[in-house]
């Protein structure tokens, strides 16, 4: 099961046409108390006592590959998975998690959980489909520390 923040954006209004709405999953950057770059993420419930999502063994790609995050800047990185503000950390690595023979049920992985609360920052920074060039323009903002036209989930 994929996990992926989506809201819809209105556009300007166009007074020669209709109100387009736009809808797609977020671009999401963060940062972590450590490298858990390698680590497979789940999302946990608010209370962060029991297992909300997870994915599937066959739901750890991006695009044809393990989907680790992209690093940019200043420790930040760019989430290809579907993180949450909820996410935890297990000890499998998507390597190691994508080659298991089933997936692990909520029970098995609420025991490999090693951080409940390891974001330290997080932004949602517009729809993935509209943004060109994508890392380019996160390091530019990130260098310049513009989060201004992100909206801060952390």
């Amino acid at each position: 099961m994929i996990s992926s923040c989506c809201t819809a954006q209105k556009a300007e209004k166009d007074p020669s046409g209709p109100l387009v709405t736009i809808a797609g999953p977020q671009v999401i950057i963060y940062q972590t108390k450590k490298d858990y770059s390698k680590l497979v993420p789940i999302s946990l419930s608010d209370d962060r006592k029991t297992i909300a999502s997870y994915p599937d063994i066959k739901d750890v790609y991006y695009n044809g590959n393990l989907a680790y995050p992209t690093p940019l800047h200043d420790g930040f990185l760019l989430d290809n998975r579907g993180i949450t503000k909820n996410t935890a950390f297990i000890s499998l690595t998507y390597d190691e998690y994508s080659k298991l023979a089933k997936t692990p049920t909520a029970d098995q992985l609420i025991k490999m959980i090693i951080d409940t609360d390891p974001l330290t920052k997080m932004y949602s920074c517009g729809i993935r489909s509209l943004t060109d060039d994508i890392e380019k323009r996160l390091n530019d903002k990130i260098d310049t520390n513009d989060f201004s036209t992100f909206v801060k989930m952390k």
